[in-house]
């Protein structure tokens, strides 16, 4: 061993070997006690110097439990701006007399929330996660304010855009925060508590839109944000330590600009508002065939193909780095979470349609009629979570959903105007069931597949193809919808103008037409709304694409150096 010491000792000298906290102590030759107890081989000075991963300081007990209410609440209140507006929409429009504006209330939070989705994953990847979500409800809260104190239609559009961009941040910053906050295994309990406040929202929103515009005023409705999203705001300042993030080397301004490739981020917001205006305008505002919305459709693949292309040609400086996209979870959970979108989104909006056109309800009335959906979405959003967590495994829940969903879909697309309460209510709680089993699977493949410093860009994937999966099939329904309508009426009851049953609307139905025509309208209109939710199936049954092609990956399996994480002091 002398020897050996000996030859040890004339190559230390140039290393310089770093004091690992978590290894054995180092003799001055550079070998350890136990290592020569074993047989005394040296290890190369350069493995030597590799320094230990260390121990994430995870939030625990209170700490944890505030910060993670707090995102909830921070989730919530997105979730809430965009299910409450649609009842006080008739006293905006009143107040304003801009009955024109209408669709602009709902589709201009619409398009820079989904659009903007992809920035904010940039930002999340290299700048700091507790400033940029920070950053995220304060823009949410200046749009917010804006729509509280319009004094114009147009400056209320312009709030609902802006509180748009920060709703984009705060969703998925929200889930990036968990990824810093719980060990991995953790992580899907907490994901789906998230998931739950959409569900909330649902049931929420439209209820506390109604008190507002009727009891007390619509502005209210965004006056509410601002005390509600301040206590976030605390709880972030206070008890969130900013996670380390490698700095890396020292970069110019533009250097540091190239980072979130301006040019594909202008690239896929115009491209995503392109074909949301599409979808918006076609077969409402204007005829699908309306040179404008083929335009429009037309300038969407052409930005999406240069996209493409930069995204190739950049790497891992682009958007959507190749390296990430070619992982098989991540494309095949965006793949399910596309369709996944696509069928949660047709049945919220079409079922309660159902209800008020069949049934003959009120809108409010609607929305409780709607609670199995969305309670069975929230439970099953909570137990799969919560399962997850105990078995390891995400996989089987996202076929669960796709069986339940499907086989749902496919039921209340059976539906007859004297259907009873046994199959409505029973068919909803199917779909729920899918719905809320497999909503978060796919974010839970992403932190299971990528290294942490790669978490924000997938998450902020998964959120954005969900989007565009449910306003691209949202928008396939509504054409279906009406087609079926239009050819029902011009067949069955060529002297009713279908303009009348268009113009109309759900809630008053029968009483647009004579009392002698109300039955076969209301056959009409029940056939060409389970063509809608034949819509809804047929996604549902795509989603099993993504389902069987995503990897079995467990949540328990111990962390790598590529998915620890360190926090520092904000």
């Amino acid at each position: 061993m002398d020897g050996v010491d000996e030859k040890a000792n004339t190559l230390s000298p140039p290393v310089n070997i770093p004091e690992l906290r978590t290894k054995p102590s180092l003799t001055s030759s550079g070998i350890t006690a136990s290592e020569k107890e074993e047989g005394g081989s040296l290890r190369s000075a350069a493995e030597a110097a590799v320094p230990a991963v260390p121990e994430p300081d995870y939030p625990k007990g209170l700490r944890l439990g505030l910060l993670i209410i707090a995102l909830a609440i921070s989730v919530l209140l997105v979730a809430l701006d965009n299910t409450i507006i649609g009842t006080v929409i008739p006293k905006i429009t009143d107040h304003f007399n801009s009955l024109e504006d209408v669709g602009w209330y709902g589709s201009a939070y619409l398009l820079t929330s989904a659009s903007f989705q992809l920035l904010w994953g940039r930002f999340y990847s290299f700048l700091s996660i507790k400033w940029v979500y920070i950053s995220a409800i304060l823009i949410f809260e200046l749009g917010s304010l804006i729509c509280a104190l319009a004094p114009t239609s147009a400056a209320l559009i312009v709030g609902r855009a802006i509180a748009g961009i920060g709703c984009a941040g705060i969703f998925s910053g929200a889930l990036n925060i968990i990824s810093h906050s719980a060990p991995l295994e953790q992580r899907p309990m907490f994901t789906g508590f998230m998931g739950t406040m959409y569900g909330v929202a649902s049931i929420a929103g439209p209820l506390m839109g109604g008190v507002f515009a009727d009891k007390v005023n619509w502005r209210w409705c965004f006056w509410i944000n601002l005390p509600i999203g301040a206590v976030t705001l605390l709880v972030m300042l206070f008890l969130f330590k900013a996670p380390h993030q490698d700095k890396g080397e020292v970069m110019t301004y533009m250097q540091r600009l190239q980072q979130f490739d301006p040019i594909g981020s202008i690239l896929i917001i115009s491209s995503a508002i392109c074909l949301l205006l599409a979808l918006q305008w076609g077969g409402s505002v204007y005829p699908w065939d309306n040179g404008r919305v083929i335009a429009l459709f037309v300038v969407f693949g052409v930005l999406l193909i240069v996209f493409i292309a930069v995204q190739i040609w950049k790497q891992d400086a682009g958007t959507v780095p190749p390296r990430i996209m070619k992982q098989r979870s991540i494309w095949a959970g965006a793949c399910f979470s596309f369709f996944q979108g696509a069928t949660f989104f047709v049945f919220v909006f079409y079922v309660p349609i159902w209800f008020q056109a069949i049934k003959g309800v009120s809108a409010v009335k609607s929305g409780i009629d709607n609670l199995p959906m969305i309670l069975a979405l929230v439970i099953a959003m909570i137990g799969s979570g919560g399962a997850t967590t105990a078995l390891g495994y995400y996989t089987p829940f996202m076929y669960f959903s796709t069986i339940f969903m499907a086989v749902g879909g496919g039921l209340l697309a059976t539906l007859k105007v004297n259907s009873g309460h046994a199959k409505w209510i029973g068919y909803q709680v199917l779909v729920g069931l899918g719905a809320g089993a497999g909503m978060n699977q796919p974010v839970m493949a992403v932190q299971a597949v990528l290294p942490l410093k790669d978490i924000p860009t997938g998450t902020a994937l998964v959120l954005f193809v969900q989007s565009i999966g449910g306003s691209v099939f949202v928008s396939i329904a509504q054409n279906v919808f009406t087609n079926e309508l239009l050819r029902g009426i011009r067949r069955d009851i060529p002297s009713l103008d279908p303009a009348v049953v268009l113009r109309s609307g759900a809630t008053s139905l029968k009483d647009a037409v004579a009392p002698a025509l109300v039955d076969a309208v209301l056959f009409i209109y029940n056939q060409a709304l389970v063509n809608a939710f034949y819509v809804g199936a047929a996604a549902a049954t795509m989603s099993i694409i993504g389902t069987v092609m995503i990897e079995w990956r467990s949540v328990k399996q111990p962390a790598t150096e590529s998915t620890a994480t360190s926090s520092d002091a904000a």
